[in-house]
């Protein structure tokens, strides 16, 4: 199981892991200034960008192919899908994680009993149907929910639309694996046992994954910070990029030089 990582910068090793849908390019807007603080390994996730996809397309085994591409120890920031990556990745190797930085994360990302936090099963269900008569259109539309609601939602989404076929087109069924994982996946009653120190970065008016989600992480996570960006939506580093990158730096710590 190869990954594709682009290795740049120097420092301690801080790993980039971008949603659904996307590819490593997303984090290009403050690639450069961490990379003068950290030594980034920027992935693009298995069926993305340069890296073949696999099959069965787990999360267990996305965070095991993720993991084995990175250096023994390592701080990693994981955005939406790839925040799932990583705290499977904080869950299965506690030992090679540093610090775990989760940017619009969510242990749950569909509404279930006693967790109203999230996205509604059926809207998930849509996407997964409509990617088969319309891959592009489906696309883009999850992009716009992504924007909708921040304070810079027409620049974002433009930024989203450029970058989303920079790296080529994933195959349709690694993204419909992807929206499974989304749907599936349930994270909650383990995220208690991680031990590595988190920051969670969430955007206040987040409609994919509410904040809610993270003030709850907050309360059950041992080692858990909560930064809220009042005006960010569901991509914070593309609308507020200053801001993402002197709270992330500030929490991973000073740079190695």
């Amino acid at each position: 199981m190869s990954v594709c990582v682009e290795i740049v910068g120097k420092g301690s090793d801080l790993a980039l892991l971008h949603g659904w849908g996307m590819h490593g390019g997303v984090w290009d807007g403050v690639r450069d200034v961490l990379a003068r603080r950290f030594r980034l390994h920027i992935v693009d996730l298995p069926g993305y960008g340069a890296s073949p996809a696999f099959e069965p397309y787990t999360l267990e085994r996305l965070a095991h192919a993720v993991a084995a591409a990175l250096p023994e120890k390592f701080h990693v920031c994981g955005w939406s899908l790839g925040g799932q990556v990583a705290l499977e990745m904080a869950l299965l190797f506690p030992d090679q994680i540093e610090r775990l930085v989760l940017t619009a994360a969510t242990p749950c990302f569909t509404v279930r009993e006693g967790w109203p936090c999230a996205m509604p099963h059926e809207v998930l269900l849509e996407f997964a149907t409509a990617l088969e008569s319309d891959y592009e259109g489906t696309l883009k539309r999850f992009l716009a929910l992504q924007a909708r609601g921040g304070d810079e939602a027409k620049s974002v989404l433009k930024r989203l639309r450029d970058i989303l076929f920079a790296r080529g087109h994933p195959d349709v069924q690694t993204l419909r694996a992807g929206l499974n994982i989304l749907l599936e996946s349930d994270l909650r009653n383990q995220v208690a046992t991680i031990k590595a120190p988190t920051l969670l970065l969430h955007g206040g008016r987040d409609m994919l994954t509410p904040v809610g989600s993270a003030h709850w992480l907050a309360e059950q996570m041992p080692g858990a910070h909560l930064e809220v960006l009042s005006g960010a939506a569901h991509a914070p580093f593309l609308s507020h990029p200053a801001e993402f990158i002197e709270i992330v730096t500030g929490f991973l710590g000073p740079a190695n030089d």
